[in-house]
């Protein structure tokens, strides 16, 4: 495998796209071995990572690449609010109570700043079932061609909320915000909180 592949990496590109011009700090929530925080360096010129799992936090740490790396649960670790111009976070939310989790992460973000999200949700069948077996279908196929990278952090499945409850939830917590949900089993959340 050239490059690392699977569902999440898949929607990095809707968070690097979000970062406003001019960011100066981004915090990567659920930063893994900072795989998304390594990307989004390249961009913004100071970047935290924070996570809960020691040995992924060990691999991001390997790296030496200027990004500061903190063991700590997001929802409590003592972040200044509205610190950080971009605030991203793939594949964590659900990890959380997605109320919580949204309205801490809305809180960490500048004035001006953006609130980018991957997430994961749980289908509902029978509903979802034709969508289910057409993004089966895509992931086979991208798999066959990019192979698949499986992410040393712990995972929770099945996510505890469905793709409508965090539409709901997202258009609560986050005014004006953008909801859309992916065919690869994910869905994205984009916010730009507003300036006074």
């Amino acid at each position: 495998m050239k490059q690392r592949w699977n569902h999440n990496i898949h929607y990095h590109p809707r968070i690097l796209n979000a970062i406003p011009n001019g960011a100066r700090r981004a915090l990567d929530i659920g930063c893994g071995e900072g795989m998304l925080a390594r990307s989004l360096h390249a961009a913004v010129p100071e970047v935290v990572g924070i996570d809960l799992d020691t040995p992924s936090l060990e691999l991001a740490r390997g790296y030496r690449d200027g990004i500061e790396y903190i063991h700590g649960d997001f929802l409590d670790h003592p972040l200044a609010p509205e610190s950080f111009d971009v605030v991203a976070s793939v594949a964590t939310l659900h990890h959380v109570d997605a109320r919580a989790g949204l309205r801490r992460m809305r809180d960490l973000v500048r004035p001006g700043g953006v609130l980018a999200v991957v997430g994961l949700a749980r289908t509902t069948m029978p509903r979802d079932l034709p969508y289910a077996l057409t993004a089966a279908a895509v992931s086979t196929a991208h798999r066959a061609v990019k192979g698949r990278w499986e992410h040393p952090s712990p995972t929770v499945w099945p996510p505890p909320e469905t793709f409508p409850t965090m539409k709901t939830v997202a258009t609560e917590v986050l005014p004006n915000s953008t909801y859309h949900r992916h065919l690869l089993l994910r869905y994205s959340i984009l916010w730009t909180k507003p300036r006074a």
